[in-house]
């Protein structure tokens, strides 16, 4: 047996140790293809969320925004057509309660004509989502209702709408006009509603 021999098998694991050693730490260093697809599948199905979640927001905000214009789009025009009901309910109201009563032949059809012409003109208006307001008798209400002045009344309690001077209106949410009110003054606390009851008490600081 040659000397040598023992020599090269000494030496021969010695100088392929460290290509060992490099081939075992790559192996180490290289991820694990699964965690990585997993990893690449839980960011694009958060990504596909928050899209589903934008698309949603932005069908609600389209949806509610059609609603908006289908509901205002008459805003500007039905403001113009109170100047006429405005005028309409003059007419009636220029007309005594003696002679209403006593009235005849053409001169009681032309007052059951405004009359009628009245109610239709609201009613049209109704049908597109405009409704005239009722604050007689009510609390005012600084939301929906303008003090003009106050009147002093014991017997109403204060802040309560005792006379209307001009009708209100509102389409859908909104005050197209606010009523134009007088304002009891003097009488017994209001009950108390919440927000707005000391500017009910107050009306005059509403006009």
């Amino acid at each position: 047996m040659n000397p040598n021999d023992t020599d090269n098998q000494n030496i021969n694991p010695q100088a392929e140790s460290p290509g060992g050693a490099e081939n075992e730490a790559a192996a180490v260093s290289q991820p694990d293809p699964v965690a990585v697809l997993e990893a690449e599948k839980a960011d694009l199905k958060d990504k596909l969320l928050r899209l589903m979640a934008d698309m949603e927001n932005l069908r609600r905000r389209t949806e509610r925004e059609l609603a908006d214009a289908r509901t205002y789009a008459v805003a500007n025009f039905a403001r113009d057509m109170l100047t006429v009901a405005d005028n309409v309910r003059r007419a009636i109201e220029s007309v005594p309660d003696e002679a209403r009563a006593g009235a005849e032949g053409a001169f009681k059809g032309l007052i059951e004509g405004i009359d009628l012409t009245e109610r239709d003109l609201l009613n049209t208006l109704e049908r597109h989502g405009v409704k005239k307001l009722e604050p007689q008798g009510q609390k005012f209400d600084p939301n929906v209702h303008q003090a003009m002045f106050e009147v002093p009344n014991p017997d109403v309690p204060s802040g309560t709408v005792v006379q209307v001077v001009q009708s209100g209106y509102v389409i859908g949410e909104r005050v197209l006009r606010p009523a134009l009110v007088g304002v009891a003054k003097g009488g017994p606390k209001a009950p108390s509603n919440g927000a707005g009851s000391e500017t009910a008490e107050n009306p005059s600081s509403a006009s």
